[in-house]
C-alpha cells in the first residue's frame, strides 16, 4: 500500500525547558513532531559529553526497507553513531585528520561549542594572569 511511503524516522522532544532530550521515532509524516508515533527506536541526549545517542539498528533497518525515510537530522545521527561504532573497532589515529574541515555528518553545534569553550579557558587564562600581575606588584611594594 502507498501509506508506507508517508513514514518518517525523525526526533521528537522530550525533556525540560532548556534541557532538550529526543526519541528517535518513526512517524507519520503529517503528525505534529511531538505528536503520535508508530515507534519509538531509539534516543538522543545532545547534552552529555560526548553526545549520547542509542539506535536499535535492526528496528531502523525494517524501517528503512519498508519505505521510511530519515530526516536531515536523523539521518546524520545514523552517520554519526555508524562512525563511532566502526571508530571502537578500528581506531584512527587524531593525526589523519585535518583540524579545517568538519565531517559531512557533525553538526555545525559542536564548532559552537568548542570556541564557547575555548573563549572561557582563554577567560580563565586571563584571569590567571591578572591575578598574578596584581601578587607581583603587591610583591614589590
Amino acid at each position: 500500500m502507498g501509506g508506507d511511503s508517508l513514514l518518517k524516522i525523525r526526533l521528537s522532544r522530550v525533556g525540560k525547558k532548556k534541557r532538550p532530550a529526543y526519541r528517535i521515532v518513526v512517524a507519520d509524516s503529517r503528525a505534529p513532531r511531538d505528536g503520535a508515533n508508530v515507534e519509538i527506536i531509539g534516543h538522543y541526549d545532545p547534552l552529555t559529553e560526548p553526545p549520547t545517542i542509542v539506535i536499535n539498528e535492526e528496528r531502523v533497518t525494517h524501517w528503512l526497507e519498508h519505505g521510511a525515510q530519515p530526516s536531515e537530522a536523523v539521518a546524520k545521527l545514523l552517520a554519526r553513531k555508524s562512525a563511532s561504532d566502526q571508530g571502537e573497532e578500528e581506531p584512527t589515529p587524531p593525526a589523519a585528520e585535518s583540524e579545517g574541515e568538519a565531517e559531512p555528518g557533525a553538526p555545525e553545534a559542536e564548532d559552537e561549542a568548542d570556541r564557547k569553550s575555548n573563549a572561557a579557558e582563554a577567560e580563565g587564562q586571563a584571569d590567571q594572569e591578572s591575578t598574578a600581575a596584581e601578587a607581583e606588584s603587591g610583591d614589590e611594594s
